[in-house]
């Protein structure tokens, strides 16, 4: 090897083990937030669903919110220091064979734990004059109580695009806007690959989620970077291979209906 050539090679090692500068120490949450490009609006089809698959587990059929539970802020560090803690019921209402969010009433998570799956779940935001942005009919789907898919009206209502219905929220923009106007159902169709920790608990391979909305393809196999932050870069955190799936109450009485799983 020529001199020239290994002291090019030696220089670009070097350089990779300058960590990076960020200009930034004091982050907010607008820096994060991704304005363009926006999303293309594609107007669904009829997308009507069948019944659930055979071998699906039914998490809501519209009867009770027996398969749900009412989480601590943190599961694992609560059990981890009083091991006698027990879930409380969920206390979301439960009105025309639909799940609807009770305000300040805090997330609910199934009591059964997931990692690879299909998901199938339906929601709903209700009209609201006078709301915009974040603020109309704001929740959230969490995969393993980490991964959020975003739930919020945006028919014609203009947010950041990493934070939009569909979003994988401030790591992801959907491909398209399929978004049905307030009032309508909407589906989630969704492919979640859960992340692999060594016996160490360092990351052997990352989060992936292919998702369909109201039919339409959003994400095709999507990494993601480590688990829902609002503010600055994600990292992941070792965790169980299985977690409860989290629906959040962001304040608003957003309905669902009609959840299944397939394990995969």
């Amino acid at each position: 090897m020529k001199i020239p050539t290994l002291l090019y090679l030696m220089a670009s090692i070097m350089l990779l083990m300058i960590p990076p500068a960020f200009s930034n120490q004091n982050p907010k949450p607008e820096d994060t937030e991704v304005w363009d490009p926006e999303p293309m609006v594609v107007i669904p089809g009829d997308y009507s669903t069948s019944r659930a698959p055979s071998d699906a587990i039914i998490l809501f059929d519209g009867s009770s919110l027996s398969a749900w539970q009412k989480p601590p802020i943190n599961p694992e560090v609560v059990k981890e220091m009083n091991p006698d803690y027990e879930n409380k019921p969920a206390d979301w209402d439960v009105i025309d064979g639909e799940m609807v969010v009770k305000k300040r009433t805090g997330a609910i998570e199934t009591k059964q734990a997931f990692g690879d799956l299909q998901l199938h779940i339906e929601w709903m935001t209700p009209y609201a004059e006078g709301k915009k942005g974040q603020g109309y009919s704001n929740s959230g789907i969490f995969l393993m109580s980490f991964y959020e898919i975003q739930v919020l009206n945006s028919y014609e209502n203009r947010t950041y695009s990493n934070g939009q219905a569909g979003s994988i929220y401030k790591q992801h923009t959907p491909l398209v806007n399929a978004c049905r106007k307030p009032g309508d159902w909407q589906v989630y169709d969704i492919i979640f690959k859960a992340p692999v920790f060594d016996k160490e608990g360092s990351l052997k391979s990352t989060a992936k989620i292919t998702a369909f909305h109201n039919g339409v393809l959003i994400h095709n196999h999507v990494e993601l970077i480590g688990p829902t932050v609002y503010i600055g870069t994600p990292n992941y955190v070792t965790h169980p291979a299985k977690l409860p799936l989290r629906l959040q109450d962001h304040g608003d009485p957003v309905r669902y209906r009609n959840i299944w799983v397939r394990e995969l």
